[in-house]
């Protein structure tokens, strides 16, 4: 006998967030610990992309992954660049200063790869490998248009010489741009980028990691969108007292467990206190997992002018000629 039918309609099923991260050589250790924190602790169900740059990689990766629990039985897949590269032949056709944007620095196939894997307008959410998870936690709704990036105190755009060729251009930028976490949907406007990346320099720009974070930042003033929420994403700052307190003898480590995460989805390791995120797991400075499950207000992003960027560029130099960084820069 066939069983009446239901009469409580289906729940639908919510689509898998859709995740990417570009893994270099050096990053494996960073973010195999990364990855066990977003695997134990994300509410949703996942499907992770990584994007390595040869074969080896790929092979160590695939290895790495084997290691991480995966209770909750999240997607994974492997990339290498050479497949990457296949991709890009077709869909970067049109747009050669893309295709050299992505074979310069290593870093910067982070802008450009997930838009070859990632269906067209389907999200994409590209996290750095130093992006630690500390409690259970859902990610922020991906808006339909614009991009949401983490918000930083200082501007971190460089190298110089392109900020200022932006500045030349007329191009806005947006001021406190950090790029633990970037959420957008793929419909980036491939022409505008292809002839921005062009008139910066295209094939004879510097070869140094940071300068993506230029193209982040006038993307973001172009899509639009805003700074995720401080207060669930936060970002290592390396201030004052914290330099002080180091000198005075604390361990990196120690440091890491005094930052109030009670609150936090992710917390983006920079510089220095990557070193310390292992031995903080193994030695358990941090706090029992909560739970942040609500959305985090957006905040709209703020233009970065050239007067307050030559104001901090000039702080900077004058700290560095009096050697401030030589006197309190950690040992550890």
């Amino acid at each position: 006998m066939i069983p009446p039918p239901s009469l409580t309609p289906p729940v639908p099923r919510r689509p898998r967030r859709r995740l990417f991260m570009l893994l270099d050589a050096d990053a494996f250790e960073l973010a195999e610990k990364c990855i066990a924190s977003l695997f134990a602790h994300a509410r949703e169900e996942l499907a992770l992309t990584l994007m390595t740059c040869n074969a080896m990689d790929k092979a160590r990766a695939l290895a790495t992954m084997v290691r991480i629990a995966n209770p909750r039985a999240h997607l994974w897949a492997v990339i290498d660049q050479a497949e990457a590269d296949a991709h890009a032949e077709i869909r970067f056709d049109h747009y050669p200063h893309l295709r050299d944007f992505r074979q310069g620095h290593p870093c910067w196939r982070k802008l450009t790869d997930p838009l070859l894997f990632a269906e067209p307008d389907g999200e994409i959410i590209l996290l750095d490998p130093a992006l630690y998870f500390p409690n259970h936690f859902s990610f922020e709704p991906t808006t339909e248009r614009g991009l949401l990036l983490m918000w930083h105190p200082r501007p971190c755009l460089l190298p110089d010489s392109v900020v200022r060729r932006a500045f030349e251009l007329r191009v806005p930028l947006a001021h406190h741009v950090g790029m633990g976490v970037v959420q957008f949907r793929n419909r980036i406007d491939l022409v505008w980028l292809d002839a921005f990346i062009g008139q910066l320099g295209g094939a004879t720009l510097p070869g140094q990691r940071w300068l993506e974070s230029v193209v982040w930042s006038a993307l973001a003033m172009r899509m639009g969108g805003g700074y995720l929420d401080p207060l669930h994403w936060q970002c290592w700052h390396h201030r004052h007292w914290k330099r002080f307190v180091l000198r005075l003898g604390a361990s990196g480590p120690g440091l890491l467990g005094m930052q109030d995460l009670s609150r936090a989805k992710g917390f983006h390791l920079t510089g220095v206190a990557q070193r310390w995120l292992a031995p903080a797991c193994e030695q358990r400075v941090f706090p029992a997992p909560g739970q942040v499950d609500q959305p985090g207000e957006i905040r709209a992003f703020e233009p970065l002018s050239p007067a307050h960027y030559v104001i901090d560029l000039n702080l900077k130099r004058l700290a560095r000629s009096l050697g401030y960084h030589a006197i309190f820069s950690p040992a550890t």
